[in-house]
């Protein structure tokens, strides 16, 4: 009961916390923090924090070009990678609304060709839920790499190796770039325009989004003014280079010409203007985005916490939190929404080098006024002195193990996350979200009891005890 008194006493003094922050010191703090990570070579790009639309930091850091040694400014355009589905999701919403597409048609009456993969509909693909195989891993196979492939070659792979589904549609969430791929080829195939055509029409123009567009640079060479490089970190030549340059990465050119899932470029500006239109009836209505950004349930009862293009989110600290990252060789990208709080990040990167951070959860730490825990140094022995078998009252078991002068936490043989020291005894689980942190509880003597686990953003709390020898 206590403990419950003392969350509820801190949830209720957050905001009051967050009121007395001045917006000067986020700023300072936010400015610290980013010049560092540029310091360490974590961080090239581009970010900006508004407030109910009103920027309050944005700022450049790192090179556009390395070659040139130009530098990225606030009107530098980006490779988004996945952060372009929200734009064919959009696409798919709009021409539902003029009654050309429903949710509930069947993949087959804009795509004939995939009949095979009965009982799949533009919802299922809109929610990752459709089962069909990925695109990438079949043509990593058979395709041949010199030529690049579009949507149509996509599409006629399929139908020629017919590739098993993964799983009855609404069986499973899985996420799906061959999904988001085939949705943009029913925008085209409905519309009678091409992927950007179609985007350019009815959603950059009205928004005045002047430096959005897709971008295959490849596939349909273009001059761009003021565009970011992409950079990757070559071991033979020790230097960042352009992914083109590393034979592992060969999928960037091949896989060039495909859309939908990627490939559309934006800026910082536009891209404000697009997270504000989503507060309005600009482009589609309220019962359009409450849709938009809802769950849903796969057939066991899961919640996907995904909509249609974006990730879906709740939690005690922030309230609802729409978003979507981006991933692609050289590229990393970010846009947060915080629908009850009207706070929006985005961060667009053009390094993805060992360095490279994506900073969301400091920044979001630093804008609501929670303190930002730094790393610290711990050393091999002290680190040593947490390895150990435990076990919580479920039976379940955890290990803590030392690897290549890293400590951590092991859940089965194939899955295992990094501890990252926060104090002598608490550490953060790299890669777990929401952020968890977990902490060993020692007895006088300095032996370990147990460790807890807990999430800020969440009333969630594990315990595992130690297990003796």
């Amino acid at each position: 009961m206590l403990r419950h008194l003392i969350l509820l006493t801190l949830a209720l003094l957050l905001p009051l916390f967050v009121v007395a922050q001045s917006a000067e010191d986020r700023v300072t703090k936010l400015d610290v923090y980013f010049a560092e990570l540029s310091k360490n070579d974590a961080f090239s790009g581009t970010i900006l924090i508004a407030e109910k639309g009103r920027p309050i930091y944005q700022k450049a850091f790192g090179l556009a070009n390395e070659d040139t040694k130009t530098p990225n400014k606030l009107s530098t355009v980006f490779e988004l990678a996945s952060v372009s589905k929200q734009f064919t999701a959009m696409g798919i919403v709009q021409l539902q609304k003029e009654g050309k597409v429903s949710y509930d048609d069947p993949l087959v009456k804009h795509i004939p060709e995939l009949a095979f993969y009965e009982g799949v509909t533009i919802r299922h693909l809109l929610k990752h839920t459709g089962g069909i195989p990925d695109y990438m891993d079949l043509l990593a196979k058979d395709w041949d790499k010199e030529k690049i492939a579009t949507n149509t070659d996509i599409i006629k792979q399929l139908q020629e190796k017919k590739p098993a589904r993964e799983f009855a549609p609404g069986e499973k969430w899985s996420y799906s770039n061959t999904g988001y791929l085939l949705l943009a080829t029913v925008i085209e195939r409905v519309s009678g325009r091409s992927f950007d055509q179609y985007l350019k029409q009815k959603i950059y123009k009205p928004l005045k989004m002047n430096n959005t567009f897709t971008y295959r640079r490849r596939y349909q060479p273009q001059k761009v003014k003021d565009y970011a490089e992409g950079y990757m970190y070559s071991r033979e030549k020790d230097k960042k280079v352009v992914p083109d340059e590393i034979p592992q990465l060969r999928f960037v050119h091949y896989l060039d010409g495909i859309v939908g899932d990627g490939m559309v470029s934006s800026n910082l500006e536009d891209l404000l203007k697009w997270d504000q239109a989503l507060y309005t009836d600009k482009l589609v209505n309220a019962a359009d985005r409450e849709l938009i950004f809802s769950s849903t349930k796969t057939l066991d009862g899961s919640e996907t916490n995904y909509g249609f293009g974006w990730q879906i989110d709740a939690n005690k600290v922030y309230g609802r939190i729409v978003s979507h990252s981006g991933s692609w060789p050289g590229y990393i990208t970010f846009i947060d929404r915080h629908l009850d709080n009207q706070k929006t990040i985005i961060i667009l990167q053009n390094n993805n080098v060992p360095n490279t951070l994506m900073p969301i959860r400091q920044v979001r730490k630093i804008i609501y006024g929670i303190p930002v825990e730094d790393p610290i140094e711990l050393s091999a022995e002290e680190l040593k002195s947490f390895i150990g078998s435990f076990s919580n009252a479920k039976g379940e078991k955890r290990q803590v193990i030392f690897e290549n002068d890293k400590l951590f936490l092991q859940r089965d043989e194939k899955t295992k996350f990094q501890l990252i020291p926060l104090s002598k005894t608490r550490f953060l689980i790299r890669g777990v979200s929401p952020e968890t942190t977990l902490e060993f509880i020692l007895d006088a003597n300095g032996a370990i009891l147990k460790y807890k686990t807990a999430q800020l953003e969440r009333d969630n709390y594990a315990e595992f005890t130690a297990v003796k020898d």
